[in-house]
């Protein structure tokens, strides 16, 4: 299981890639903010509420993709525009989380931040998820990434996320935390890299 001392590290590790990946991505960011806002016609950031390490809420940053926030499960493609729907698959709506990274809220490796009503409901050994920080990415995502379109074929698509997907990410969530290592963080962030 992760400790003290392992998280300390991953913190560490976190702040000094950020600090190392900001400077080149800052201007290719305010573009896509800024592209976002002529697209959407409403102000390029979209923040949200999301649960994170020991369930504490914070607000996550991305690029805006939709003309209209429609967050209904299955329905998230259909209000994002050509760009946006871009940006989603490519995860590039995603590069304001260095923000989330560098304040402290986020890992670059962890489970996927959830809105209320999954993480924060966790109960007995599945909150041990919880004694890490989301991250932008993780074995859940990486198996998830088409995890919309799934969606989008299922007759019920919450029913089939609250009781198919949802279950089996916590299962690989609390393998990450059980079985931690930085070289597994590294492996993540390498195959996330490679898998654009």
């Amino acid at each position: 299981m992760i400790t003290r001392t392992q998280l300390r590290i991953k913190r560490i590790f976190d702040v000094v890639l950020v600090l190392v990946l900001l400077p080149i991505l800052l201007i290719p960011i305010l573009i896509l903010i800024t592209i976002a806002t002529i697209d959407t016609k409403r102000y390029g950031v979209f923040s949200q509420w999301r649960v994170g390490q020991h369930g504490r809420l914070f607000k996550i940053y991305k690029v805006r993709t939709l003309r209209e926030e429609l967050h209904q499960l299955g329905h998230l493609d259909m209000s994002a525009t050509y760009i946006g729907k871009y940006l989603r698959k490519t995860k590039l709506d995603e590069l304001p989380q260095l923000f989330n990274v560098l304040i402290g809220d986020m890992s670059f490796v962890g489970p996927r931040p959830d809105i209320q009503g999954f993480a924060d409901e966790l109960e007995g050994e599945d909150r041990i998820i919880l004694m890490v920080k989301p991250g932008i990415t993780g074995e859940a995502t990486l198996k998830y990434k088409d995890e919309e379109r799934v969606l989008e074929r299922q007759k019920d698509p919450e029913h089939y996320n609250r009781t198919i997907i949802w279950v089996d990410k916590v299962k690989i969530n609390k393998n990450y935390v059980l079985n931690y290592s930085f070289y597994l963080d590294l492996r993540l962030i390498l195959k996330s890299t490679l898998n654009k």
